[in-house]
């Protein structure tokens, strides 16, 4: 009689498996990039990366097959995740991650991650134009359901030159960073207006405040591939990287005493773009400055990573994920 329960929660964990599983991949995708760079600037004896992309492509997989699952047994919910005003914001969890798989893997599988590229760059695209859509035509969106999260679909294509300089032309390039750029300072000043003169965050969403950092990092990265040199606008999206790291890490204390939800992979990826954006910034400007606060950042980022999946295993096995409402 013990085990029925949990048979019958079964097909309810899969019809509330959320799409926001995906930050996991973002996350251990930026720790995979990061590692690789760090191996190159800082001459490492040992790989890690290698190791890291593939635990990571697994996972992906893995979390695909969960998904598409879903998606055959439960059409309605995947779809009521494309029309709900606060998790469409994570839809686009996808179409980064084949992205962010295109970066890690374009050493190690060129062909895989142009392939990956693609698949990335044209779904994230359609997905920008259909939430951009939602927004102009919308008879459902309050100022309670914003949140630092919609930066992904729109501002995430800042992603597509980071690796499409390899793979294609660079007006394509050029194409997607201008619109990620175009719409980032817009959603700053909406989501500062939101969070200064309403309430605040619910406890939920209070890990989306390091997607801030993210932006202008990955800008900066995109920058710099574009561009070929760490000009003066590039420093500028750095040091505003910078500033609103600076600025989250001032609260840590706070965000530890916040109850775990799988939001908390919000905090992920945003650090692992700063570490990856550090480690240009030392190999370009070959200060040491640049070298040890890298190497910080991505203690901090290993710390994190091994936190957040401690914590989600654990919501794992207590079944506290994949429920109704979460």
């Amino acid at each position: 009689m013990s085990t029925t329960p949990e048979k019958s929660s079964e097909p309810a964990r899969l019809k509330n498996f959320p799409i926001a599983w995906f930050a996991l991949i973002m996350g251990l995708s930026g720790l995979t990039i990061a590692w690789g760079r760090a191996e190159q600037v800082f001459a490492l004896p040992f790989a890690v990366s290698p190791v890291l992309l593939g635990i990571t492509a697994a996972l992906f997989v893995l979390l695909t097959g969960l998904y598409t699952a879903k998606f055959i047994k439960y059409p309605q919910e995947v779809l009521g995740e494309f029309k709900h005003p606060v998790k469409l914001a994570f839809v686009p969890s996808f179409s980064i991650s084949l992205l962010l798989l295109s970066i890690a893997g374009l050493h190690a599988a060129p062909g895989i991650s142009f392939w990956l590229w693609v698949a990335g760059s044209v779904l994230h695209l359609v997905i920008t134009l259909y939430v951009l859509s939602s927004w102009i035509h919308h008879t459902k969106y309050e100022i309670a359901h914003l949140n630092p999260a919609w930066f992904i679909p729109v501002v995430g294509n800042i992603l597509v030159p980071v690796v499409g300089v390899q793979h294609a032309s660079a007006e394509i390039s050029w194409f997607f960073f201008s619109l990620g750029l175009f719409f980032w300072p817009i959603l700053t000043a909406i989501i500062f207006y939101r969070l200064i003169f309403h309430a605040s965050l619910p406890e939920r969403f209070m890990p989306t405040l390091f997607i801030f950092i993210a932006p202008p990092a990955v800008g900066f990265i995109a920058w710099f591939n574009l561009v070929g040199d760490v000009d003066a606008f590039g420093r500028v999206l750095y040091f505003i990287a910078l500033a609103f790291t600076l600025l989250l890490a001032a609260q840590a204390s706070y965000f530890a005493r916040l109850k775990f939800f799988l939001s908390w992979w919000a905090y992920s990826f945003p650090i692992a773009a700063i570490t990856i954006a550090s480690l240009l910034m030392a190999r370009e400007t070959g200060l040491v400055f640049y070298a040890w606060l890298a190497a910080a950042l991505l203690g901090v980022l290993n710390l994190v990573i091994a936190v957040l999946l401690a914590r989600t295993a654990k919501a794992v096995f207590r079944r506290e994920i994949c429920v109704e409402g979460h």
